[in-house]
């Protein structure tokens, strides 16, 4: 008779991206992204926020049909999904098997309708898990404080044992150090060449976020550093992908500007650090516009591609997801609590590893 003991559950959390250049779901999804920050300008009240976000919208939005009709859509969707049903595989693996949905926060399926998925079959313990290498105020902790909300808005009271910071973990800095040797070695190029930058590309992040305690930046230059120490790379570049919707400011430098003065370098290899799947930002803003600015300046272009699909990606997750129950890794840093959400999730950021 088969075990009908009601299995812990992990809720992957990620942003969403519209698969395709549909001018409703893509108004949608900018207005629930300009309404989710809508801190970062001052407003009379909610409905006032509301507004703006929908004018914000309006404007957006053009640009980014474009940029799907472009790519063809995002990726994104279907490849969250792989790494669900891949994790799912690897637990059960394991011999610890768990409930693994997908909640996304500005797309479907939303966190709320994941939420009320994993309610109903009973899950006694969750586990928040973003799949954000690198922990921000707009993605890690809005996602997990979503979680919060919803749980308490469905009247759902599961054991929670959130994630937040992972980028540490051993295995992670690997998969992505092979990712970057890869890239080096189908172009044929070589890490060690003087004339070869690697250059780190992150999100940006507007100021205020870190001006008001965010570490992210903190943890980007930590992870670039990280990284060129594991590839042996002495001298690197980082730059930020900006979004200036807004009038305010954002992290420095900016992508493209870091592109301009790299005196003797010929060729850079493109690293996209703040992500774990292929979307609008890699696939047209490295894979078109920078690398345009990088032909305009001179330069031979690559870029790395995002290894979402690596089986070792799923690996790291199980890991996460079954710490954060209290089984331990002899591997993984030290857990901690989240200094960015205090109290509500463990930290695998919260020292250096030796």
């Amino acid at each position: 008779m088969p075990n009908s003991t009601p299995l812990p559950a992990v809720l992957l959390l990620n942003f969403g991206e519209p698969g395709g250049a549909d001018p409703s779901a893509v108004t949608r999804f900018l207005e629930r992204i300009f309404l989710a920050n809508a801190r970062l300008e001052p407003h009379a009240d909610r409905a006032a926020a509301r507004a703006r976000s929908r004018e914000l919208a309006r404007r957006r939005t053009p640009g980014l049909l474009e940029v799907y009709e472009r790519i063809g859509g995002s990726p994104l969707d279907a490849q969250a999904k792989a790494q669900a049903k891949a994790l799912d595989r690897v637990l059960r693996a394991r011999g610890r098997p768990m409930r693994v949905v997908v909640g996304m926060q500005f797309t479907e399926p939303s966190i709320e309708e994941a939420l009320r998925r994993l309610r109903a079959t009973g899950a006694p313990a969750l586990v928040p898990l973003p799949v954000y290498p690198l922990c921000g105020p707009s993605t890690t902790v809005a996602a997990l404080a979503e979680v919060e909300d919803v749980l308490e808005r469905i009247g759902w009271r599961p054991e929670v044992r959130g994630v937040t910071g992972w980028h540490r973990h051993p295995g992670y800095t690997r998969l992505r150090a092979d990712a970057i040797r890869r890239a080096a070695a189908e172009a044929g190029w070589s890490l060690t060449d003087p004339g070869l930058r690697v250059v780190f590309s992150a999100h940006g992040t507007p100021l205020r976020y870190i001006a008001e305690g965010s570490r992210y930046v903190e943890y980007v230059e930590e992870w670039c550093a990280t990284q060129a120490h594991a590839l042996a790379v002495d001298t690197w570049t980082l730059g930020y992908q900006n979004h200036t919707n807004r009038g305010i400011e954002w992290t420095a430098p900016d992508i493209e500007t870091a592109l301009e003065d790299l005196p003797g370098v010929a060729k850079i290899l493109v690293d996209p650090v703040s992500f774990m799947h292929e979307q609008s930002e890699t696939l047209m803003e490295l894979d078109v516009d920078l690398a345009g600015r990088a032909a305009a300046l001179g330069l031979e272009f690559r870029r790395v591609a995002v290894p979402h699909d690596d089986e070792a990606f799923a690996e790291v997750l199980a890991d996460l997801a079954l710490a954060a129950l209290g089984i331990d890794f002899p591997a993984l840093p030290r857990r901690t609590s989240c200094r960015c959400r205090p109290g509500t999730a463990v930290c695998f950021s919260g020292e250096p590893l030796s």
